[in-house]
This record gives structure tokens, C-alpha cells and sequence, in this order.
């Protein structure tokens, strides 16, 4: 039977309703009786006591918000008598986490992934090729080359789209007013034609409006990314294109790659426009020598791995009031199994782990890498003050719609998704993991720009849960989408890969779905099952430009 409410700390003053509540309804919780004043939806929280203007609120054990006017009893907490505040935080008050309990993974211990072996001793889950700009002013020739190679090779989709305009172009050539609004839309089918290199998931084409008439910074972030990319354990190859005069130059480029990998031995294969003269002949060349260097990447196998190779993302967006009850403390718990399996996790977003820094700098294991994570956000958030656009802006207005009315209370949840693993190391934007463990990564929370940057310091998966709904994707990285409710499984089934529902229900435990999750990874890892979005080919990629993002 599911429970009405939940108090998801003891030391909490709010308690969240999981449905929802009736105005004049007597909740009854641990003892104590609650008359609710007004109605409160689902995911909403109400206070447990009498608030004054000025006193604190309590959620996930950690400050989230202080009353902007006296707050009653039962009373929903909103944007009009709340606002975001949290504690201070510095590696002065650090007291090291030295007491870990590592979960029990015995009965993962002799289990394998089938994996893409790369001669860098890296594995990955996908094999792609890459192809990519490094100015603006080439993506035209990247489309073009995109649409060449996916429809002659068999990676294009079916434009059911397409098939739908011209549908009714044909009704209303024929007069057949009526016939449109009655018209049922052509469904999505199977891809063009069979795969040419069966060993090949892809060849991903990226955009960009970078690489030119930008700072200095911008510009080197650029060839730092795309040398992380590179270097990712999904990517067999690259084939780049330049016109020439811009910035952001080849040499940039390989001279990132060399810095984050000295045995890089992948082969990059350099077009640049103007050494050419014509577009034609820049073109043809690109194509044969990509078309050579599929071949090659095509004769690479999967073959098992140890689930220490896993590299895992953690990310959520379109964040819903049940994200830190249900999908995060998912993921976070996940998190911990694959830590303890000898594996790498990553968690980044920073704006959104605002309250809680002192928790994540106690569990650096140095104070070296505590440092690095308090200088990484003071410097982000005094940018982002400096601009009008601190962390308490993070929230977007599905988020407060559906529960989330402080970036504290926001970033608490979402932190659940880091589990409770020491944290092994601090990575900056397009920084590489070195070691075994949990990683901070400095990015902003936007969806696309996150995943960007966790597919940049090596995540070959990316878990990513939401409560509203996203198609975000990335070309060389799997994201799988994690529904924190199955209200929403079940209305955008399209993009939703995995449902955490349950757990609201209180059909399953966090433990239980951990594991479940824990079991499609290996599956997905191993090419037995696509994504949602590797489905749709939403191949989202967005350099990140340092000025502010949240």
C-alpha cells in the first residue's frame, strides 16, 4: 500500500506528499497529526511546525530555504514564503568521511561486459567514429557529409516526418480539406537499410558555433573537448575538418589530445578547406579516407570485459519533486555498487550541489582535492553573482511547478545521485579520470552542456533521470533516461528507458532498483539493447563557453 507522505531526513521540519492531499485532510505520520489547511499536490512539501519569518527549513538533513513570513503548521511551503538559503562551507571545517560502508557486490564480482578493447587499455560500450568541425564555418560540410554516409551505410532514419508533409501535400493537391483533418500520421519505422559495418554503431557528425572571432579561452576549450572526445573509450576515430584561418587550430587540437594521453594511437584524419581550394575536392577526400578508416574500425569486436571498465554518468534534468526520493537515491546507490566494483562514477553540475558542499568536501580523500572542489565553486558561483545570475536563479519553472521551490532543496536531491562513495577526485571541465571511484566534474547544470562534459572526462555511459521528461542524448555516449515517477514511463514511453516509479509506490526498494538499473547497464554496455535516444538519434553536443550557465 502506498504511503501518503514520507519525511525523507528525522531531523527534517517538511514532509513530502507523495499524493495527492485534500484540504481539511488529517495526515497522520510518526505520532503526530497534521490538519492541512489548504490542498497540496503530490511531490509538495508542508512544515511540521509553526514558522516565523527569518526561521529555517530543514529537508535531506541540510538547510534548504528560510521563511520569508510566518509559516503554520501544515502548511505547503512555496516561492511566496520561501526563499533559498544554505549553509556556509569551507575545507577549514572539513572532518574527513573515513567510515564507508562498501556495499556487498559479491555477486557481481566474476561479471563481465562485452566491450570494444582499446590498445590505451581503455574499454568502451559503443564504438563510433566522430566527425567534427573545428570552426562554425564548416558545419555545412558536416551536414553534408552526415547525410552522405548515413543513408549509404545504413545509420539514416526514416524522415517519417517528411512522409507525413508529403502526405498531405498529396490530400491537398486532390481538394481533400476533410481528408487532412481526419489524416492519422505515418509511423516511425525501421532504419533506411542494413548496416554496412555491423561492428560500427555509428558515425556521429558534430555542430558547433565556436572555433572563431571568440577569446582566447573559448577557443582552447574547444580543442580541449574535442581532444577529450577523442580520447573517449567509445570513439574508434576521428575525421576533422578545418577551414584554415580560424582560431582553434589542428595543432591546438593534437597537442590536447598528447597532454590527456601520451599513447593515443587513434587514427585523425585532417581536411582543411582552404589547402583544398575547392569544397568538391576537400570533400571527396574526406569521404574516401573516412571510408578507409571505417573499414579499420570495423574489424574491432566486442569481447568481455570486468565491470571495473564501467565509466558512468550521473546526471538528472527536468528534475520533479520525486527526484531525490526515487530515481537519484537510484542512481546513487548504483553509484556505490560500481565504486565498489573498481569501476568510475561521475557527478557534476555544480550549481546544483549547492547545501551541499560541506558533505561532498568531507568525503574528498585528500584535502588537496577538497580545495580543488571549494576553489572550483566559489569561483563558478562568484561569476555567476558577478553577472546577476547566482545559484538560487537554478530552478526552472517545471521544477517549482512541481516541487522544487529552492536551489537547495533542488541540489540536495540531486546530490543524492553521488551516493555515498568517497570522492577520489575533482575534475575541471574536459579534465580526464586518472583513477577508480567517484568524480566530481565542474559543469553547469544545463541538461546538454553536462552530459557534454561527462562524456568528456570519460563516462561511456550516462544515466540520467528526469521527472518531467527530455529527450537530451549525446552521439558518442548512451544516455539512458530514468523516469522518477511511472506516470511518466508511461505517457513519454519514446524517450523513457527505465522507471523508478516503484519506489513511490513502495512496490520496491532503492536497493532492489539500483540493481535492477545496475543489470540494463550491462546490458546496454555489452550492445544488447539501444537507448531511447540512440534510437532517436538525439545527438545533443554543446561546448561549453565559460561565461555563465546554470
Amino acid at each position: 500500500m502506498q504511503h501518503k507522505v514520507l519525511k525523507v531526513n528525522p531531523s527534517d521540519n517538511v514532509i513530502v506528499a507523495l499524493r495527492n492531499l485534500e484540504a481539511g485532510e488529517n495526515i497522520e505520520f510518526e505520532g503526530e497529526n497534521y490538519v492541512l489547511p489548504r490542498s497540496i499536490a503530490a511531490k509538495h512539501k508542508f512544515v511540521t511546525e509553526d514558522l516565523d519569518k527569518g526561521d529555517h527549513v530543514t529537508m535531506y538533513g541540510v538547510l534548504v530555504g528560510k521563511a520569508t513570513q510566518p509559516i503554520k503548521r501544515g502548511e505547503q511551503i512555496t516561492t511566496f514564503n520561501l526563499k533559498h538559503e544554505s549553509e556556509e562551507y569551507s575545507v577549514n571545517k572539513r572532518v574527513p568521511q573515513t567510515n564507508w560502508i562498501v556495499p556487498d557486490v559479491s555477486k557481481w564480482k566474476n561479471r563481465t561486459f562485452m566491450g570494444y578493447h582499446r590498445s590505451d587499455g581503455q574499454v568502451g560500450t559503443a564504438n563510433y567514429w566522430l566527425v567534427l568541425p573545428l570552426v562554425f564555418c564548416e558545419n555545412r560540410n558536416i551536414l553534408k557529409l552526415k547525410e552522405a554516409f548515413d543513408k549509404a551505410l545504413g545509420y539514416a532514419f526514416p524522415d517519417v516526418y517528411l512522409r507525413q508533409v508529403e502526405d498531405l501535400v498529396q490530400l491537398h493537391q486532390k481538394g481533400g480539406v476533410n481528408s487532412i483533418d481526419t489524416y492519422n500520421q505515418a509511423e516511425q519505422g525501421d532504419s533506411i537499410g542494413r548496416r554496412m559495418f555491423p561492428n560500427l554503431d555509428g558515425i556521429k557528425f558534430l555542430t558547433h558555433e565556436s572555433g572563431c572571432g571568440e577569446n582566447n579561452q573559448d577557443s582552447e576549450l574547444l580543442a580541449a573537448l574535442f581532444a577529450a572526445y577523442a580520447n573517449n573509450a567509445n570513439v574508434a576515430g576521428i575525421t576533422v575538418l578545418s577551414l584554415g584561418c580560424q582560431k582553434t587550430q589542428f595543432t591546438d587540437l593534437m597537442d590536447e589530445i598528447k597532454k590527456r594521453n601520451p599513447d593515443f594511437d587513434k587514427p585523425v584524419l585532417l581536411f582543411e578547406q582552404q589547402a583544398y581550394g575547392t569544397e568538391f575536392d576537400m570533400m571527396s577526400a574526406a569521404i574516401k579516407e573516412t571510408f578507409k578508416g571505417l573499414i579499420e574500425a570495423n574489424k574491432l569486436t566486442r569481447q568481455p570485459a570486468p565491470l571495473s571498465e564501467l565509466q558512468i554518468g550521473l546526471k538528472c534534468g527536468g528534475s520533479d519533486g520525486f527526484s531525490g526520493i526515487s530515481a537519484n537515491p537510484v542512481l546513487g546507490h548504483l553509484s556505490d555498487l560500481v565504486v565498489a566494483l573498481g569501476g568510475k562514477t561521475y557527478l557534476a553540475e555544480f550549481p546544483e550541489l549547492c547545501g551541499v558542499e560541506q558533505e561532498l568536501i568531507n568525503r574528498c580523500v585528500t584535502t588537496e582535492k577538497a580545495e580543488k572542489f571549494e576553489y572550483l565553486m566559489r569561483d563558478y558561483a562568484a561569476k555567476a553573482e558577478a553577472v546577476g545570475a547566482g545559484f538560487d536563479m537554478n530552478p526552472s519553472a517545471g521544477n517549482i511547478k512541481d516541487g522544487l521551490i529552492t536551489d537547495a532543496i533542488k541540489s540536495a536531491g540531486a546530490a543524492k545521485k553521488g551516493g555515498t562513495a568517497p570522492i577520489v577526485d575533482v575534475l575541471n571541465y574536459t579534465e580526464l579520470a586518472k583513477e577508480a571511484g567517484l568524480h566530481l566534474v565542474c559543469t553547469p547544470g544545463n541538461d546538454v552542456l553536462a552530459t557534454t562534459g561527462k562524456a568528456a572526462s570519460g563516462a561511456t555511459i550516462i544515466l540520467f533521470t528526469t521527472g518531467l521528461g527530455t529527450p537530451t542524448g549525446n552521439p558518442v555516449c548512451p544516455v539512458v533516461k530514468v523516469s522518477t515517477n511511472t506516470q511518466l514511463a508511461k505517457k513519454m514511453p519514446d524517450i523513457i528507458d527505465f522507471d523508478c516509479g516503484e519506489i513511490i509506490t513502495g512496490e520496491k526498494t532503492i536497493e532492489q532498483t539500483a540493481e535492477d538499473l545496475l543489470e540494463y547497464c550491462i546490458s546496454l554496455a555489452s550492445g544488447k539493447i539501444l537507448t531511447k535516444a540512440q534510437e532517436l538519434g538525439q545527438d545533443d553536443f554543446m561546448p561549453w563557453k565559460r561565461g555563465v550557465n546554470l
